[in-house]
């Protein structure tokens, strides 16, 4: 509701503009937000909402997720609004054509010895305008170990993870963990 006392009315969640000091993240703002207002592309709308984000909301993407998505889609570029990580369980990169902020340097030097390309998003709003022959990929959110601790432990039916020190003999086995000590879920 309204509390003018307390500090205005209620406004909206959004972001406006990014948390981050970073001048390069600023500077791509100003960009994507000009390319968002001149031209009609729904693809820079949802760049500059990314560029916006927390660093938890910009999950990071390995080269070999990204291999998977760009299946039989040859020639696109793949634009990720966060970071590019190496995956060493994959032992042949395809060509690859990726644009993103960060990229670790051994999964930049795999993917340009594979013949493939690493592109900024300044570069890529000179190429591809509108977003046109990309693909707008992003992490999964919820692969944070963080995330596994999310509710509450212990209640019947949730697989919560407690945070407990170690996960031994002595530790939260009791009460709760088996049938003889009151109850077990």
């Amino acid at each position: 509701g309204i509390d003018l006392v307390a500090g205005g009315r209620v406004k909206k969640g959004h972001r406006t503009e990014p948390a981050s000091q970073d001048v390069y993240i600023r500077l791509l703002v100003k960009l994507y937000r000009f390319l968002a207002r001149r031209t009609n592309a729904q693809f820079n709308k949802i760049v500059l909402a990314r560029l916006f984000m927390s660093r938890v909301n910009r999950a990071p993407l390995s080269i070999s997720a990204i291999s998977r998505h760009m299946k039989g889609k040859e020639g696109k570029t793949a634009v990720l609004v966060g970071s590019v990580t190496d995956d060493v369980r994959m032992l042949e990169v395809p060509k690859l054509s990726i644009c993103c902020l960060r990229i670790t340097e051994s999964a930049r030097a795999r993917i340009v010895k594979a013949g493939g390309e690493v592109i900024t998003l300044d570069q890529l709003a000179l190429r591809a305008p509108t977003g046109k022959n990309t693909v707008l990929l992003r992490g999964k959110r919820t692969a944070r170990e963080a995330v596994r601790h999310f509710g509450a432990a212990g209640v019947p039916g949730s697989h919560v993870k407690p945070y407990v020190r170690s996960k031994g003999r002595k530790f939260e086995r009791a009460r709760g963990r088996r049938q003889s000590r009151g109850y077990k879920n």
